[in-house]
């Protein structure tokens, strides 16, 4: 099947909801057209696009739900990394508020801190350059929040770079600005 619209095949993305409407995960819309097909999962929202073959031209897909439920274990480790953290912070320096550029250990590494969820945040670099090796309250520094594992529904979005104004009710309105 090809793409027609966009002339990327492959390249858009799709939610895919557990037969509960619960967000399981993001796929290409090419996988996700082959669920609907196979029928293992229904259209549940479109793009517009369409995927023509030879003898069947078939909607993009944007949402779809799974046709049975799927168990997932729910312990699930989420890697630390720039885009996570970024995702978890909204882009924001966690002790000024602005555009965050890198990110920051709370407890230095070279204080015997960890690179884990409770110890990174997103920084900017005037204060990452400021804060140095030193404690936050040593450089006269205050957390917005304090860092943790970010949400199911925020890892979606920052594993796939960012959402659809159509998986807005799955995976909820704040996540989206992420």
């Amino acid at each position: 099947m090809r793409d027609t619209g966009s002339g990327l095949v492959g390249t858009s993305r799709a939610l895919v909801l557990n037969a509960t409407f619960e967000p399981l995960g993001i796929v290409s819309s090419r996988r996700a057209l082959l669920l609907v097909v196979g029928s293992k999962a229904e259209l549940v929202h479109a793009t517009g696009r369409v995927f023509h073959s030879e003898r069947v031209v078939a909607p993009e897909p944007s949402v779809v739900r799974l046709a049975r439920y799927v168990r997932v274990p729910h312990d699930r480790t989420v890697a630390v990394n720039r885009r996570t953290v970024f995702a978890r912070d909204g882009h924001r320096c966690q002790y000024c508020g602005g555009q965050a550029e890198s990110i920051d250990h709370v407890l230095p590494r070279s204080r015997g801190g960890t690179h884990s969820w409770d110890n990174v945040v997103a920084c900017c670099r005037r204060c990452n350059t400021h804060k140095e090796d030193r404690l936050p309250h040593e450089a006269g520094l205050v957390l917005h929040s304090a860092p943790a594992p970010p949400r199911h529904r925020i890892l979606l979005l920052a594993v796939s770079g960012g959402g659809r104004e159509e998986w807005e009710p799955y995976l909820g309105s704040a996540t989206l600005t992420a």
